[in-house]
């Protein structure tokens, strides 16, 4: 089980929020600290532009970038990552995988991307198992479920996101496997050790972890020593 410690940068400042609202945005400090101190425990990071997810377009690659020179961490990043240009300045700013959510479900645009890029991840958030769009703000007319079966024609790693439970600590959700061979991280509610127990023995290869850190309820030591 990979754990990715999650910073989500709004305003040049890491934040938490609460089932994707940004109205409910909780600031924790600088993120290249957070990094910093994510690097002595772990070699993945898990990086969301928030401001980039609401406007459409990156806004926080030179924070990105800071943090990818300092600490050396493989980072996956996502947030308002939309176009072509967009993925090329992720992976010019130091990432190793590019997350794309709202693009994914343009079928023709993953491909080109799956073909030109590599370390193409897509996250499927899900709200009611409907899609979650635009910063979540919006719900597509495609199921979870569809937008993986159109997806993994052409990428193999996904982020499986239950937005009702991003941000509130209430424990993962129950999900039946849906996946196969395809690598599979979860992200949403996880709040203690337990919940990721309960998401190897689900079948996920991964787990996003972020308030539970932010708010010390699982020691990153602790954390560090789930493999």
């Amino acid at each position: 089980m990979e754990i990715y410690p999650a910073i989500d940068i709004m305003n040049g400042k890491a934040v938490r929020l609460v089932k994707g609202e940004g109205s409910s945005a909780k600031i924790y400090g600088d993120p290249v600290d957070f990094a910093v101190k994510f690097s002595e425990y772990f070699k993945k990071l898990h990086i969301v532009d928030l401001d980039g997810s609401f406007s459409g377009t990156l806004k926080n690659l030179d924070t990105v970038r800071k943090i990818a020179g300092e600490t050396g961490l493989w980072i996956q990043l996502g947030g308002g990552i939309r176009t072509m240009e967009n993925i090329n300045d992720a992976f010019d700013a130091g990432v190793s995988a590019v997350i794309l959510g709202t693009s994914a479900t343009d079928a023709a645009f993953l491909r080109i991307a799956s073909e030109k890029f590599p370390g193409i991840t897509v996250s499927l958030d899900s709200r009611g198992m409907k899609a979650a769009t635009k910063g979540w703000v919006e719900n597509s007319s495609m199921s979870v479920i569809s937008l993986f079966e159109n997806s993994r024609k052409y990428v193999r790693r996904f982020i499986y996101t239950d937005v009702e439970r991003d941000g509130t600590l209430a424990g993962i959700s129950d999900l039946k496997k849906f996946w196969e061979g395809e690598e599979m991280i979860y992200a949403g509610g996880v709040s203690e050790i337990r919940d990721i127990k309960k998401l190897e023995e689900y079948g996920f290869s991964g787990a996003i972890v972020g308030k539970a850190i932010y708010e010390d309820r699982i020691p990153l030591q602790e954390l560090a020593g789930v493999r």
